[in-house]
Parts: structure tokens; sequence; C-alpha cells
């Protein structure tokens, strides 16, 4: 089971990947400034109980979380010590967090943090080489139990310089196996003005993943497609499905 819960709304274009948010191609089509951080009505959902005194969200339910904006923004540093109030009350969920802003994860976590929460699973976004060399660096050694890495949109090839196998063993006092990255996820650009993603690219993470011992995940096509020197169109609804038809993806051994 699993639930949506965007508790701000709004963003600003961090990188090469946001050019076509789909956040900001949403709000357009209502007017509405994107640009804008503003908390949700949806802000205390995990804590909400019925009329019988249950959550409303059963225990056990995945929450992805902030997907029409960025947890770790800096608009939203007045309501994230709250925020994570209410993450660690509902130990009894996952929260599924993404972020472009690697950089301000450090300083943002809340003091009871120490190696991460056992109910949060963080992902930091990598769209290309520029962005990996950025962030990389910087993610791998942040203390967070888990973590994961996504390459979507993918739009270049990525070399990881060989830094997938030190990210499960980051400098930290925790067990090794609780600090490494649980998966690399890679996707196509969806949309009208998709840009292309080259199935090569796509194969030479899976090998880095392969080599570094770390599970790996072809998402999705994404709308232009490249392989084998052939472009294809791909409607958004036969997209993962064609990724899935590549059964290409890696499950790491423990």
């Amino acid at each position: 089971m699993s639930e949506m819960w965007n508790l701000w709304h709004g963003c600003h274009k961090k990188s090469e990947g946001c050019q076509h948010c789909y956040v900001f191609r949403r709000d357009m089509e209502f007017e509405k400034d994107s640009n804008v951080v503003t908390k949700t009505a949806s802000f205390n959902l995990p804590i909400r109980r019925d009329r019988s005194g249950n959550w409303k969200v059963p225990s056990g339910t995945l929450m992805w979380t902030c997907f029409t904006s960025d947890f770790f923004i800096e608009d939203a540093d007045e309501w994230r010590e709250e925020a994570w109030m209410m993450i660690q009350r509902r130990s009894d969920l996952h929260f599924y967090i993404v972020t472009k802003r690697a950089e301000r994860i450090r300083q943002s976590l809340p003091e009871d943090w120490g190696e991460g929460y056992e109910n949060v699973t963080i992902c930091c976004t990598m769209e290309n080489q520029r962005r990996t060399d950025e962030r990389l660096p910087i993610f791998r050694e942040l203390p967070i139990r888990h973590k994961e890495i996504i390459c979507e949109p993918l739009l270049g090839p990525i070399d990881f310089h060989g830094m997938l196998a030190p990210l499960a063993y980051a400098a930290s006092p925790m067990n090794g196996d609780a600090q490494r990255c649980e998966q690399v996820t890679v996707g196509g650009e969806s949309g009208r003005d998709a840009r292309v993603c080259d199935y090569d690219w796509v194969l030479n993470i899976r090998e880095q993943c392969i080599n570094a011992n770390v599970p790996f995940h072809f998402k999705q096509t994404g709308a232009l497609f490249r392989k084998d020197g052939r472009l294809f169109w791909i409607p958004r609804n036969q997209q993962m499905q064609q990724a899935r038809k590549a059964a290409i993806n890696h499950h790491a051994e423990r």
C-alpha cells in the first residue's frame, strides 16, 4: 500500500533535469506560479485519525513524500522540523524522499537523526555527468540509513568514477551494509518536449552497478528513446512496459 504525501507545493528549477518539470507544466494549466512554495492542506496527513481514533494512513504504508516540491528546499525550512516530528512519530510508515539538493541535506536533518531513521529512504537525482560530479561526492558521505540514486530523466552518459562501491561503505561508524546504496534507478524523460535517452547510457550505468554490486532498476524508456542508432517515439502508456521488456534489472548479492 502506498500514499502520496505532498506536504508543501512549489519549487525552483535547480538543474537541467528540471527543464520540463511536470509540476510547472501542470500548474501552468491553472495559471498557478510554481515558484511560490506553500504548505498544503495535506501537511499533517500522517498523523490524522478517524472517528474511532485510528490512524487514517494505515501502518505499513509507503509514503511518497514531497513530489510536488523538494523536501529540502530553503523555502520550507520553517516547516521541516514539524515534518520530521511527524515522520519520527509514524515509525510504522516508510517515507520515500527524492531531492536534487544534496548540499542542503545535512543542515536540514533533525537533531535525533543520528545515522538515519529506519523508516526513511532519501534518494538523490543525478541526470547527467555535471550533476553526478556535483552531488555524488556529497551524497555518498551523508549519514542515511536507506539511500538511493535516481538518474531520471537521464540526459547523457554518466560515469560514477568508481564511487558507487565506496557509497556502500561511506565514512561512518555504522555497519557498511546499513549505509550501502540500495538501488540506482534509471529512466528517460516523458512529455511532448522530451529529450533523448540513449539505451547505451542505460546499459553503461547497469554495468557500473553490477561491478559495484548495487541493485539496478530500469524504470522507463522515456518518450524519445534511441537504441542501436535508431530513434523511437514511445507513447507514455508504453514507456514502463518497454523498460520491463528489456529485462535488464539487476538484483545485487547481499
